[in-house]
């Protein structure tokens, strides 16, 4: 099993990462308390908390998905963390890209066995 996980930081930023880890709450803890397993951007805006996650079989998919994320915009982020699926396509824009992205918006998610929001409702 992989997952690919989007965590929201102390300062509000979000971090979308992947992993081939079978209990994605492990890679979580890791960014809030391992200095050599963390990454660099979240080592920095600890604590971390973990707002959405899907499941794949095959860790290539996992992988895939994290960079299709990392390409969108943070309204079309907040869309999937909230499940608001039926957003997603008028939140998307073709060529456009986020401040601190480098990936495209565009592609096709990889199909998943499970997602799950575990951001609160504000």
């Amino acid at each position: 099993m992989a997952w690919t996980y989007i965590v929201e930081c102390a300062d509000g930023s979000f971090y979308t990462g992947s992993t081939d880890l079978i209990d994605v709450e492990a890679r979580i803890w890791q960014h809030n308390n391992d200095r050599d397993m963390s990454a660099k951007f979240t080592r920095r805006r600890r604590p971390v908390r973990l707002v959405y996650a899907e499941a794949f079989d095959r860790v290539e998919d996992a992988f895939a998905r994290e960079k299709q994320i990392q390409g969108w915009s943070r309204a079309k982020k907040l869309a999937l963390i909230e499940l608001r699926g039926a957003d997603l396509p008028d939140l998307s824009r073709p060529h456009r890209r986020d401040v601190a992205s480098t990936s495209s918006a565009t592609g096709s998610a990889p199909d998943c066995g499970e997602a799950r929001s575990l951001r609160q409702a504000q």
